[in-house]
């Protein structure tokens, strides 16, 4: 993060003749030269990564007793994830021991 030695607002990335500058919303003050993480930057969604490929493939997560919304099975693979804040409760995903959908659980 970079700051306007001008006004001391907060330097955002913008395009300029092909190359990428760190211009001062307030004042308009231009920097020569971008840090190399800003040429980098894409405004992409984020993902949530509840469980990996290899770790899907692996059958020792615990089962309990709950019913798919999918095909009706009455047990699913179950596992928590801190997804929102740390003062904010965790959430419970399962995964279907036969179709293998996956939902959440938000508590």
């Amino acid at each position: 993060m970079q700051f306007c030695p001008k006004c001391g607002t907060t330097l955002v990335p913008s395009r300029k003749e092909k190359k990428i500058v760190m211009v001062c919303p307030k004042c308009k003050y231009t920097t020569r030269k971008a840090e190399k993480e800003v040429s980098k930057i894409r405004h992409e969604k984020e993902k949530i990564v509840v469980i990996g490929r290899e770790e899907q493939k692996i059958r020792t997560l615990p089962k309990t007793s709950v019913v798919c919304p999918k095909c009706g099975n009455k047990e699913a693979y179950y596992w928590m994830v801190q997804t929102r804040g740390a003062d904010e409760s965790s959430t419970q995903f399962f995964r279907c021991t036969r179709c293998s959908a996956t939902w959440r659980e938000t508590s």
